[in-house]
């Protein structure tokens, strides 16, 4: 967020222009629903369905060669149907098997889902975005980050020449004849340095003339008073300051290429949105806890609060403050026992000490890390305000579609048992499944309108929660669930009928149906959950309506631990499912896709940059202070054999080393 560039100075944009390139609908980026009933076919089909990797293949082909003993093993899909002998060919009761064929995403009948409720809505949120993030982009854009790096790479270069030349002085390889070239040399190329970063001098020179200091401004005053020393220098022949100088003006020119970088990046996100979600914090969800809620977002929520000045940037300016005051401190005192030419050397070295070079981008580079990461997702926070509450305690709810998008879950196949008709046992389980509600409702309503099936009235519902529903149908006991539960609720399962992920069905105490499924792994989900495993300040809850989605099938599909999530009762889920963002709360967070992994990655994101930002403060302040006793015992003894312009920049170096590992720190998203 370069605050320093001139957002008055852009070129002039046609909105009617613009905004006919998007059309009267939603345009090409938007999510199309194309929902297509699917085929249910009798017996076995020609061809396998595609699976997607990871979960169970063909039902029917792992009837055929799954071995009895392997019953048992989790992986194993399926089980060859037990026939009692007193039955013969002639019974009443019959074994039915159907295959049911691929259900692609396109196929599951979804609910109607548009990404703005009115066209309106659209055209207003396209209007903000070509006024606001568009038109920054394009400004940005054109500036672009090019010269930058030419003046980093320049300054870096300037800074090797420096440390080269003073290298052989220290070591005596410089002729004392040609000792003045050497100093104006180095002279020469601090001022080479400063032309490069004029911007930065200025910008220091503007906030101080506005009653602001700032680091920039710390680095204006820097330059006078190496300048004051180089005149001293070329008068008693030794090498002033200037590769320390070069050094920090590099770091400085980082600053800035990162805060443009970041900028632009989070426009281009923005700019891309044709619906934007909202992450809020809201108190009192569950036990008093607050809780992040999403909802929907505006492009102003983004605007009015990314360019305000964060608490560390505040912190690192009165630090600089209080550095500068104390640096002039050390030069009267210098000055008073030891004469000028001490006191202005005191003041240049003590400036240069107090501020280690990598202190210039210890909040901008953790800022553009995590940028560079939510921006593949499609996340921006809005300002350092959403930084300080997102990274609190607090709970964090997710639903089937946040685990399972649509399309990722399918039917396998479907295994019938005893002697009721395959209809009446399918308007049981989707009736039942409707009741409870989550994502394998559209499958199975799919699946019985292809049978010409309806569904029927569901009395005494109950959810068990642990991977269980039942409820009473026609006068008939319909339980449902994974077969742990229905072995708890002593119904009688064949051997061989182990499926890992799959419906079992009861109807009066005897099995019915095994209805195979497959839920895919997808990334997002998977990502999403993996991070937030990894926050111990945000509790996962699970509002989940599908029955099949416990601690155990998390924990086995996933790969994490689920000690930290919270699985609450039917009733305390339908309550807390209610709870939806006040539009009135502070928005923290704004998504352009509706991805679990670009909600969580800015809330745990939030916490790794402020823990990043928060150490880069303390170890730089630690360093420029240990850099100020060491400068006052020298000016208080005068002695200037430690002084050294190498030595200078040693210590320079060795407090970069901690400064920007802990940069690293906005990595751990």
């Amino acid at each position: 967020m370069d605050n320093q560039e001139n957002w008055e100075e852009t070129q002039e944009f046609d909105l009617d222009s613009i905004l006919s390139e998007f059309g009267s609908g939603a345009g090409e980026d938007a999510p199309q629903v194309n929902a297509e009933d699917g085929d249910v076919k009798e017996y076995a089909p020609e061809e396998a369905p595609a699976q997607p990797e990871g979960d169970d293949p063909d039902l029917d082909r792992l009837l055929e060669e799954a071995p009895a003993e392997e019953a048992n093993q989790r992986p194993t899909l399926v089980f060859d149907p037990v026939v009692p002998e007193e039955k013969t060919a002639t019974d009443d009761a019959t074994i039915v098997m159907e295959a049911v064929s691929e259900i692609t995403e396109e196929e599951v009948p979804q609910p109607k889902q548009e990404p703005i409720p009115f066209r309106s809505n659209l055209q207003e949120l396209k209007r903000k975005i070509v006024a606001g993030p568009e038109k920054r982009y394009y400004d940005l854009s054109d500036v672009g980050v090019f010269k930058l790096q030419i003046a980093i790479l320049l300054n870096l270069l300037v800074v090797g020449l420096c440390v080269a030349t003073t290298t052989m002085f220290t070591m005596g390889m410089v002729p004392e004849n040609r000792l003045r070239l050497v100093i104006f040399s180095q002279v020469l190329g601090m001022l080479l340095s400063a032309l490069l970063g004029c911007y930065q001098i200025m910008d220091g020179i503007a906030d101080l003339f506005r009653g602001r200091f700032n680091i920039n401004t710390m680095l204006f005053f820097t330059l006078l008073a190496c300048l004051a020393d180089a005149a001293f220098c070329l008068q008693e022949l030794r090498v002033p300051c200037c590769a320390c100088f070069a050094l920090e003006m590099a770091f400085a020119l980082f600053g800035r290429y990162h805060r443009r970088s970041t900028e632009i990046s989070q426009m281009d996100t923005l700019r891309k949105a044709i619906h934007l979600h909202s992450v809020v914090k809201e108190d009192n969800y569950l036990d008093g806890a607050p809780v992040l809620l999403r909802g929907e977002g505006d492009v102003d929520d983004f605007l009015d609060t990314y360019s305000k000045p964060s608490g560390p940037e505040r912190v690192q300016s009165v630090y600089c403050f209080f550095a500068l005051c104390v640096c002039i401190g050390l030069s009267v005192l210098a000055g008073l026992r030891h004469g000028v030419s001490l006191a202005v050397q005191v003041l240049s070295t003590s400036l240069l000490a107090a501020v280690p070079a990598s202190f210039f981008v210890a909040l901008t580079r953790p800022a553009a890390l995590l940028e560079s990461r939510l921006h593949m997702v499609g996340s921006v926070i809005c300002g350092w305000q959403g930084v300080v509450k997102l990274r609190g305690k607090a709970y964090f709810p997710m639903r089937d579609s946040d685990l399972f998008p649509t399309g990722s879950t399918k039917l396998n196949g479907v295994k019938f048992y005893g002697s009721r008709e395959p209809e009446q046992i399918l308007a049981y389980t989707t009736s039942l499944i409707s009741a409870a509600g989550g994502g394998l409702v559209p499958l199975f309503r799919n699946m019985l309108k292809n049978r010409g099936g309806s569904e029927y009235p569901v009395t005494q519902f109950r959810d068990y929660g642990l991977g269980g529903i039942g409820g009473e149908i026609s006068g008939d006991a319909v339980l449902m669930g994974d077969l742990s539960f229905l072995q708890s609720m002593d119904v009688d399962i064949p051997q061989g009928t182990t499926v890992s992920q799959a419906v079992y069905v009861a109807i009066n105490g005897q099995l019915s149906a095994v209805i195979a499924i497959s839920y895919a792994k997808m990334r997002s989900a998977s990502a999403g959950l993996i991070s937030l495993n990894g926050c111990r300040r945000i509790k996962p809850v699970l509002l989940c309506d599908d029955f099949l989605i416990t601690s155990e099938f998390i924990h086995t599909k996933f790969g994490i631990n689920t000690r930290r999530m919270v699985f609450p009762d039917r009733e305390t889920r339908a309550s807390l499912s209610r709870r939806t963002a006040d539009p009135e709360s502070p928005v923290l967070a704004l998504t352009i896709r509706d991805e679990l992994v670009s909600s969580i990655y800015a809330v745990t994101g939030a916490s790794a940059l402020y823990t990043s930002c928060r150490l880069g403060l303390l170890i730089h302040i630690l360093g420029g202070i240990v850099g100020l006793l060491i400068m006052f015992v020298l000016a208080f003894q005068g002695s200037t054999e430690i002084l050294t312009p190498t030595r200078v920049l040693l210590y320079q170096l060795i407090w970069m080393v901690p400064g920007l590992l802990v940069t690293e720190w906005a990595r751990t998203v």
